[in-house]
């Protein structure tokens, strides 16, 4: 490979990288802005492996967003989804993989209760007519703390892991 080789191949590993920061980032914005058809566009089509534990294993987009629509698309459910320490790994020109962090923060204003969590997704991603899509991701909750904020000072429910959860390696 030529030196102009090397840097091209090296530019279009960043690029491609840079890209899929942005599908992440997109599918973050998605579901905290209540956009099913935005978040569903995020997956390829077709079979899938989605596996968000206690919410569900998928294999396609669309059993993903009918869940999204039911628990999350509603104006007393406010999300806020921050993806963080993304390492993103292109494999070659069609494939990737990627962890990334997650702070998830949920405010039900109906039952006047919040969900904080932490956890972290495992990503694989494939480069679908030009666009780098999920082709599958896992989301293992590492802790959670669930509390109400009924009172005049905010009371804790539940903190720690998901009962039955597992961590890897345990």
């Amino acid at each position: 490979m030529s030196p102009i080789e090397a840097l091209e191949a090296r530019l279009r590993a960043l690029e491609d990288a840079d890209a899929i920061r942005s599908l992440k980032a997109r599918y973050f914005a998605c579901c905290d802005m209540k956009d099913p058809q935005g978040m569903r566009e995020c997956f390829a089509a077709g079979p899938v492996r989605i596996d968000y534990g206690a919410i569900g294993v998928f294999d396609n987009r669309d059993g993903l967003v009918a869940v999204f629509e039911r628990l999350g698309c509603h104006p007393h459910i406010v999300e806020m989804h921050h993806g963080v320490n993304p390492q993103i790994e292109v494999l070659d020109s069609a494939h990737a993989r990627g962890t990334w962090g997650l702070h998830y923060q949920m405010l039900d204003t109906r039952e006047r209760a919040f969900t904080q969590l932490g956890a972290y997704y495992e990503d694989e991603y494939r480069k679908i007519d030009g666009e780098w899509k999920i082709a599958a991701t896992r989301c293992v909750v590492t802790s959670t703390l669930v509390g109400s904020y009924a009172d005049a000072a905010p009371g804790v429910r539940f903190a720690g892991r998901q009962p039955g959860e597992t961590h890897a390696g345990t």
